[in-house]
């Protein structure tokens, strides 16, 4: 077996797959015969062994006592989440109904923690009654908790989710400093602080989130200490000794040409740094680091069928069968300023010579369905594979898939 052509101008270099003949291979399995297995295109397959050792990875390069936790945000399958939370140390939920795949997949409920600026009381209720850490964000969840506890005789788990004064540098969604709709900004948190010490909810500590998919580890970096900083100047108002501290994720992974990948070395030391530090400051606290993207991201791939082959004034347009009603992100609607190509290949024709520039196009009457735009590729016909690189996190879930009334997308774990 060969690996990918790490050299394709069009995207960051894809190696994590290997290829053998002209297949990709997926789970140990051709593309071509995995295609027959499920059926139908277009489908999402995510690979367990991309999965451990991207965990495993994490485990070598971070000290021994950071807590691990998966949000699964990034891909709520049953199958994906029941998998990870075999791996890691908690899974961070943000909703009622992720809460309950958490759970069914047999996650210890005292490592699952629930943020989200909008909870719902029910949503409140549900998590108080499964024993869940609650990211509180905002005072009127403190209220609530404290009537929902009483009513259930139960305490609340309730951790501070904080805004922060200041961002995750180079990230590719910013999630804190100046106004935001999540968390509790910085400045406020004493006085949240008394409230929950008042109403007597059971406070474990802080969670801080500052943005995500970054590829500079001295950002990161940066973030983390200045997130631990805080942490420490707000732990003096507290109600209880910290016990839990949430310092966020952030960890990208490469899409586009020019991306390298995420060099883990200096996090891993900063991480060791900070450890001693809270030893000394908070030492009855975790520290927990948020991953989502980075834990299952490059572990996923899209695959569509090609349904026609046509040339509109001059250039070949591949029509397939799924587009961003399956996958938004790819075709550049969730989150890009400046469309830019996902990683693309032709999945069954991988060490081809033949080679064409093209714009692969999904079958919506939009003209915001393009997945890859004058990428040059194995020349492809009607029945051929395409797949979509890097697609384990923020995939079906995080796009329209009732759009225009065409069939759901199958997902897979091999």
């Amino acid at each position: 077996m060969t690996t990918p052509n790490a050299n394709l101008p069009s995207h960051a270099p894809m190696q994590q797959f290997a290829v053998s003949g002209n297949d990709l291979i997926v789970g140990g399995m051709p593309l071509s015969r995995l295609a027959e297995r499920v059926g139908q295109t277009p489908f999402y397959a995510y690979d367990r062994e991309l999965l451990r050792a991207r965990v495993a990875e994490l485990r070598t390069a971070l000290p021994a006592e950071i807590k691990l936790h998966f949000a699964m945000k990034a891909n709520p399958m049953p199958a994906v989440v029941g998998f990870m939370s075999g791996l890691v140390d908690g899974i961070d939920v943000a909703s009622a109904g992720e809460l309950k795949v958490a759970l069914d997949a047999g996650t210890d409920p005292r490592e699952i923690s629930f943020a989200g600026p909008g909870k719902r009381d029910p949503e409140l209720r549900q998590a108080v009654a499964a024993g869940v850490l609650i990211n509180v964000e905002s005072f009127r969840e403190v209220d609530i908790l404290a009537r929902i506890s009483e009513e259930l005789e139960l305490p609340a788990r309730v951790a501070v989710r904080v805004n922060p004064d200041f961002e995750l540098k180079g990230s590719g969604m910013k999630m804190s400093g100046g106004a935001k709709q999540f968390g509790v900004d910085a400045e406020m948190v004493p006085e949240l602080l008394a409230r929950i010490g008042d109403q007597k909810l059971a406070f474990e500590g802080f969670h801080l989130f500052a943005g995500s998919q970054n590829l500079k580890a001295e950002s990161i970096c940066d973030a983390q200490q200045k997130s631990y900083d805080l942490a420490c100047q707000l732990a003096r108002h507290a109600p209880a000794p910290v016990r839990f501290l949430n310092l966020g994720g952030g960890f990208g992974i490469p899409y586009f040409p020019g991306e390298k990948p995420l060099d883990l070395a200096p996090i891993g030391t900063k991480l060791a740094q900070l450890g001693e530090q809270a030893r000394r400051d908070l030492p009855d606290a975790s520290l927990v680091i948020e991953l989502g993207r980075y834990l299952v991201g490059e572990a996923g791939i899209y695959v569509t069928r090609v349904v026609d082959r046509k040339i509109s004034r001059g250039q070949m347009f591949l029509v397939v069968d799924g587009g961003l009603n399956h996958h938004l992100a790819a075709s550049g609607n969730f989150g890009q300023v400046i469309r830019k190509n996902y990683p693309v290949a032709i999945g069954n024709r991988m060490n081809s010579g033949n080679h064409e520039s093209v714009n692969i196009v999904g079958p919506l009457c939009t003209p915001l369905d393009v997945l890859a735009h004058r990428m040059t590729l194995p020349s492809a016909m009607p029945g051929d594979l395409v797949i979509i690189f890097q697609s384990g996190a923020y995939g079906a879930s995080a796009s329209p898939q009732n759009f225009l009334g065409h069939p759901q997308v199958t997902e897979i774990v091999v």
